[in-house]
């Protein structure tokens, strides 16, 4: 392999990013401000909810059941309803995500130690959501069940659950989304650069000459592969030192095992991207096609919602995304400290995609040029 060639052809990719006042902008400016943005707003927890109560019950236990609700940091607003007509209204109108309705004789049958039903109405629309305000508002239902005379007269005979959470103790969101961060703005970064890189040279006529000069095949792909992975690599240092030091999210694991695995997964983005490239004749070709495959990889990979509530029959295609792979290794070297065979388990399949990507990849080139 001439070296001399191979890093020529490195650094005039690397120039042909980097000089470009955009395209650096692009690469520096997005990736943070994806990182602060969805590390803050890009939450799966149910917070700031606003609410509405019926209560038709004077009480002391409506009361009391009134002021744990509102005491809850889950709820933001509660409102209070006259008549359940104003209920419909706030939840056809989506002023409130649920309603919370205390009958009549809600005091009295905890009194006398019979059972007190409470009735909750729940937007379906937002069915992710509602189904966690019941939750709250259940577990909410349940303390309070628990200090009635007859909860109290129960106790002995209750079973208590104390819940541990392992990994995260106090359920802090930014350790679950920051690591899935690092892996999949790498995946935009390297993917959307890599992608580029074949049909820019066509773009700007400059591919016919790369084809006739004296570097053979392996060695252009070799030089369109290296810069993106050093991208990428840039990239999830930033990101690592972010989460550390900006978000305390614990690295708990080994930074060789995440920067080693790093590695193939970038290799197997960059693979994709070339292949990619390789089928576009225009840039923006190229950045439709890099998009086309970024959402569903980003839907089928982990990262919202996990692989096993998926159908049976898409399940399977999860197996060729690199980010569903890379997303194990990164959350688990940073909340779990997951032993070398769990990350070369993980590895395996990320440098068969990069070896299938490559490969369809050369074998375009080879037939355009044909």
């Amino acid at each position: 392999m001439g070296w001399t060639r191979l890093y020529a052809l490195i650094v005039k990719e690397l120039l042909a990013v980097l000089r470009d006042p955009k395209g650096r902008a692009i690469l520096i400016g997005p990736p943070i401000v994806q990182l602060l943005v969805f590390s803050y707003a890009a939450t799966l927890e149910v917070r700031n909810v606003d609410l509405m109560i019926l209560n038709r019950d004077s009480g002391h236990w409506g009361q009391e059941l009134i002021e744990r609700i509102d005491g809850s940091p889950t709820f933001r607003n509660i409102e209070f309803a006259a008549d359940q007509g104003e209920v419909r209204v706030a939840i056809d109108n989506q002023t409130v995500i649920a309603a919370v309705e205390i009958g009549p004789d809600f005091s009295r049958n905890i009194e006398a130690g019979t059972p007190a039903d409470l009735q909750v109405v729940l937007d379906g629309r937002r069915s992710n959501a509602s189904q966690i305000v019941a939750g709250y508002l259940a577990q909410i239902g349940a303390t309070l069940a628990a200090e009635t005379p007859a909860g109290k007269r129960a106790g002995t005979e209750m079973v208590s659950t104390v819940p541990r959470n392992w990994f995260n103790p106090n359920l802090t969101f930014q350790w679950f989304m920051v690591p899935n961060l690092i892996a999949s703005i790498a995946l935009l970064i390297g993917l959307i650069v890599t992608a580029l890189s074949i049909a820019r040279e066509r773009e700007l006529g400059t591919f016919d000459q790369l084809m006739v000069s004296p570097l053979r095949m392996h060695e252009i792909l070799i030089g369109k592969l290296i810069p993106p992975m050093m991208i990428g690599l840039f990239h999830i240092t930033v990101y690592i030192l972010a989460a550390v030091f900006l978000f305390e999210v614990p690295l708990r694991g080994s930074l060789l095992l995440l920067y080693g695995s790093a590695i193939f997964y970038l290799g197997s983005v960059a693979g994709l991207g070339l292949f990619i490239s390789a089928l576009s004749m225009t840039q923006q070709q190229a950045i439709l096609g890099a998009f086309l495959f970024m959402v569903p990889a980003m839907l089928l990979s982990g990262f919202a919602t996990p692989i096993e509530n998926m159908p049976g029959w898409l399940q399977p295609i999860t197996f060729i995304n690199p980010l569903r792979y890379f997303l194990v290794i990164v959350k688990g070297v940073f909340l779990k400290d997951i032993p070398l065979s769990e990350v070369i388990n993980q590895t395996i399949p990320l440098a068969l995609i990069a070896a299938v990507t490559l490969s369809a990849a050369a074998w375009l080139f080879r037939r355009r040029l044909e």
